[in-house]
């Protein structure tokens, strides 16, 4: 296997058009810690983008920051730090469930795959805080989209079509996301002792409160190590907070006393949620993610323990269900997409067997097929850049 390591633009579109006309499709990394998602790919060549780092500008009175593709979120995250801003999607960091601790997250592969934490609910996906992009097509063609500003756009949306795509449209070489102020203040609302059905509809009744919940879990016994747990955040500033917090536990009082949490404690908690910490020490478990109406969760869950050897718990006030599956040939993936109904079921670590075998993103039905592949015919016609990541023939 040989390794192009492109230092600017020109050179990496060179590369793209030499691989195209040989047709021998490329496996793009940078920081590599998400070579875990998706199909596991055996390529001729790796493409390496780790040269496109570093953070070009950085405007904190407009909220705004463009960097390189390839730079470390913790790069991102010290200069945000300075400025009391982030980046308010929450991006999850799952090296610890992939075993990739030795490798760096960076921009580009967390918008290339349009990861978002338990803040989703409030501030949406990462494809929702990207304003533009610099990009060089499988056709070998450098091209770029968007701009420095939120603005109302006709025809495509380019930003939001790469987000999610996993680098199978085009290889990302620069990034513009927009940033928010950070939270002056974060405290954590528990419940114990919750069941699976009581839990969400305390999860739903707080969401649709008056009081901005910016966080909704549930970590049943078994998950979480102090017994089931339902928690709620509210951020913001120290004495909104307070004040919120205090009326959301009157409100909430039917389903037992709240315990409060502060800043520290709850944000080591949510950092959890954000990675599912709890099920990076299951190695032996395939873990998947669900993403299914809130009222669903529950018997979702249900559901899949009949079935299965399995242990969950409940983030987005219980619209997003995590799975960890133990002694299942396939993943569970016949059980889990069995009892889905509608929503999406994502592989997020398996064993390669199971990732070549299992489809680990949700199978499309036949007109969104159809349109998936004539966008990849749009952008990279020859299948060169990630073939197979995401479906087994795009």
């Amino acid at each position: 296997m040989s390794r192009f390591a492109p230092r600017d633009p020109r050179e990496l579109e060179a590369i793209v058009a030499d691989a195209v006309a040989r047709e021998e499709p490329l496996e793009l990394i940078a920081g590599g810690s998400k070579r875990g998602l998706g199909r596991p790919l055996q390529h001729p060549h790796t493409l390496d983008l780790s040269a496109f780092a570093g953070i070009r500008s950085y405007e904190p009175e407009e909220l705004v920051l463009t960097a390189g593709a390839a730079t470390s979120m913790a790069e991102i995250e010290a200069v945000l730090a300075e400025k009391r801003q982030m980046l308010a999607f929450e991006p999850c960091d799952w090296r610890a469930l992939h075993g990739s601790a030795a490798c760096a997250p960076t921009i580009g592969g967390v918008i290339a795959c349009n990861l978002a934490g338990p803040r989703r609910i409030r501030q949406g996906a990462a494809r929702d805080h990207v304003l533009g992009f610099h990009a060089v097509s499988g056709r070998g063609e450098a091209f770029k989209a968007g701009g420095r500003v939120v603005k109302n756009v006709t025809g495509y949306d380019l930003p939001k079509l790469m987000a999610g795509s996993y680098g199978t449209l085009a290889a990302l070489t620069e990034v513009t996301v927009k940033v928010l102020p950070a939270p002056e203040a974060t405290c954590t609302l528990a419940l114990a002792g919750l069941d699976d059905g009581a839990a969400q509809r305390a999860l739903g009744a707080a969401l649709s409160s008056s009081h901005e919940v910016s966080g909704a879990a549930h970590l049943p016994a078994g998950v979480s190590t102090d017994g089931a747990r339902t928690i709620l955040r509210l951020e913001g500033p120290g004495t909104s907070v307070e004040a919120r917090a205090k009326a959301l536990g009157h409100e909430l009082a039917a389903f037992g006393t709240a315990e409060l949490m502060g800043d520290a404690a709850s944000l080591a908690l949510w950092r959890g949620v954000r990675d599912a910490a709890p099920f990076a020490a299951l190695g032996d478990r395939a873990l998947w993610r669900c993403s299914v109406a809130p009222s669903e969760g529950p018997a979702l869950a249900a559901l899949v323990a009949q079935a299965l050897a399995v242990r969950h718990f409940f983030d987005w006030g219980g619209g997003l269900v995590w799975l960890a599956v133990k002694d299942a040939e396939d993943g569970g993936a016949a059980a889990i997409r069995g009892a889905l109904g509608r929503g999406y079921a994502t592989l997020i670590r398996a064993s390669d067997a199971v990732r070549t075998s299992v489809p680990p993103f949700q199978p499309q039905e036949p007109a969104l097929a159809a349109l998936a592949s004539r966008v990849k015919a749009q952008f990279d016609p020859r299948r060169i850049l990630n073939r197979g990541r995401m479906y087994r023939d795009l």
